[in-house]
């Protein structure tokens, strides 16, 4: 199976408020909680052609809400980021999240049942593994008994030991550049100063650091040339791979691994097959953006699958953005070519602005061929963000995070086209434009394709650009074209990002029908799969395939050969 993500930022997806306010707290702005994914949600979900669902952001945070009646320590505010806090700042590895919980002493509980109605509705689980940095104040009150607080017995005389899990800027207060107050009756206090998450290795962070966060000590000594000292294992190898087993005996499936190329390729190499020879079908995604280090991560790390952002996904914004042409597609996946299988393919994730908003393609539906592409060219994963397949535009302006095209991980908020898709819960449409039932039609199509079709999750690939650079009734720049087969059944696949129908005569060379064992047809059928509709194909080598396709569209075409 070709795995289809689907990820979905846990705190908003059920959040009905349709009039939350700038900056708003909890009590004004409401919160999304685990019991809004119920199974007609989850449905919902797995129509859409997803086979598994990435609950971003369910491990407890630093956050402003006070949940000190529930035995969780409050945190200073001057160290968390947005009103609900970033999901990335690990308050304590060993909970959920008490926001997300409609009854927060039994917030575990609650996350357990998420799991089996995930499963029940045929999704498999995958959540965050944060490794690099945790919430400034960091403390767990749900350790379980026999582990060992972070920090507890570190020597906080020294700036580095391996036997320590923070780096330390000895006697020496934080002195961060920014307002270390922020209306609390007292400034936040740090003594020694820890290390910040991005690597900083002083006392002296800015507002534009990772101020929130402080950095884990894998036993590299960053202030003397890198050394690493991993023999014995650094004993936050061992407190990292007890969060590991920990979650995994919860059932999930699979852990993204955030800024996973921040940890030295060691710990992967030594953690991830200890965790797969207790849990051998889990998945590790790595978010890793030095193409340098994408083979070091796969076959000496030992991960699933890596983000390709600075490839295809690069490449393919540029393309619909108009900026580079649809010949760089090949090279992208060129690139990678030996490592295509272990690649991730995405058009949105929480890092990265919505393809609606005005900072990308305005119109959601500019980014069809690039979906096409991305989803089809290859048997590798491909994933969405929520609100994706309604052209949500993430042009809010929401406290923390403000109107910069992406979706907020800071605030408490609502999502506009997932509450009316959602409409409380029935999933019927009737708050959705007629554009917008379009758009989820098409994604729906073509995710649900991906595994309908064995040719898009199995089959080969044939890029045919190369035959077509010069070709008069082909426009290489704005329009892409590659062929997929298993066993007897072929497609033939074209994207066109211009805004303008095209009319092609598309060249299929000798090559192709040699390594692809097609059969010479002067005369065929094929079904084009996005509307189910007949067409009639010449298959000959050599010989132009004539074609017409709409602006921002695509043709999947199938033939039985």
């Amino acid at each position: 199976m070709k795995p289809i993500v689907y990820q979905v930022f846990t705190r908003l997806f059920g959040n009905n408020n349709a009039r939350c306010i700038h900056n708003g707290g909890i009590e004004d702005n409401g919160c999304g909680k685990m019991a809004d994914f119920t199974l007609k949600a989850l449905q919902e979900i797995k129509q859409l052609g997803a086979t598994h669902i990435w609950y971003t952001g369910v491990i407890e945070h630093a956050t402003q809400t006070d949940y000190s009646a529930f035995g969780i320590r409050p945190d200073h505010p001057a160290v968390v980021k947005g009103k609900a806090g970033s999901p990335y700042a690990i308050k304590d590895y060993y909970d959920i999240d008490p926001d997300l919980a409609k009854e927060v002493p039994h917030r575990m509980k609650e996350f357990e049942n998420l799991i089996q109605r995930s499963h029940r509705c045929g999704l498999k689980v995958i959540m965050d593994f944060v490794p690099n940095h945790v919430a400034r104040q960091y403390h767990s009150d749900a350790q379980p008994s026999g582990t060992q607080e972070l920090g507890a017995t570190d020597n906080t005389e020294q700036p580095f030991s391996a036997y320590n899990n923070f780096y330390y800027i000895p006697h020496t207060p934080l002195q961060a550049r920014f307002d270390m107050k922020a209306a609390a009756p007292q400034p936040y206090r740090e003594m020694p100063a820890k290390a910040t998450g991005n690597n900083r290795f002083d006392a002296y962070p800015q507002v534009d650091d990772w101020y929130e966060t402080v950095k884990l000590n894998y036993g590299v000594d960053y202030l003397n040339g890198g050394t690493c000292h991993f023999d014995p294992q650094p004993d936050t190898w061992h407190k990292m791979r007890d969060i590991l087993l920990f979650w995994a005996a919860k059932k999930v499936d699979g852990f993204r691994c955030d800024m996973a190329e921040m940890v030295p390729v060691e710990f992967w190499e030594w953690v991830i097959p200890q965790v797969k020879q207790q849990y051998p079908d889990l998945i590790f995604v790595a978010e890793v953006y030095n193409p340098n280090e994408y083979r070091n991560y796969i076959h000496r790390g030992h991960f699933d699958y890596l983000y390709d952002k600075v490839g295809l996904y690069d490449t393919l914004r540029a393309i619909v953005c108009g900026h580079q042409s649809a010949t760089a597609i090949t090279q992208a996946w060129q690139q990678v070519g030996d490592i295509q299988q272990h690649m991730l393919n995405f058009l949105e994730n929480h890092d990265e602005q919505r393809i609606a908003s005005d900072h990308f393609a305005h119109n959601p539906r500019k980014a069809i061929p690039a979906l096409v592409t991305s989803a089809c060219m290859n048997r590798n994963p491909m994933m969405i963000y929520f609100g994706q397949e309604l052209g949500e535009q993430g042009m809010d302006n929401e406290g923390f995070s403000g109107r910069d095209g992406r979706t907020t991980i800071f605030d408490y908020w609502s999502v506009d086209t997932i509450r009316r898709w959602r409409n409380n819960g029935k999933f019927d449409g009737k708050q959705l434009s007629r554009e917008e039932i379009a758009l989820q039609n098409t994604y729906r199509k073509v995710l649900t394709l991906c595994n309908t079709e064995k040719s898009i999750a199995e089959g080969e690939f044939y890029d045919l650009m190369y035959v077509n650079l010069d070709n008069p009734h082909f426009n290489p720049h704005r329009q892409y074209a590659f062929l997929r087969k298993c066993a007897e059944e072929l497609l033939l696949i074209l994207v066109n990002f211009d805004e303008q129908p095209a009319d092609i005569a598309l060249n299929l060379p000798a090559h192709a029908f040699q390594w692809l064992q097609l059969p010479h047809l002067e005369r065929c059928n094929a079904t084009e799969l996005l509307t189910n509709t007949p067409e009639t194909l010449t298959l000959q080598p050599d010989k132009p395939v004539n074609l017409t396709v709409e602006g921002w569209g695509a043709k999947m075409l199938k033939v039985k050969l």
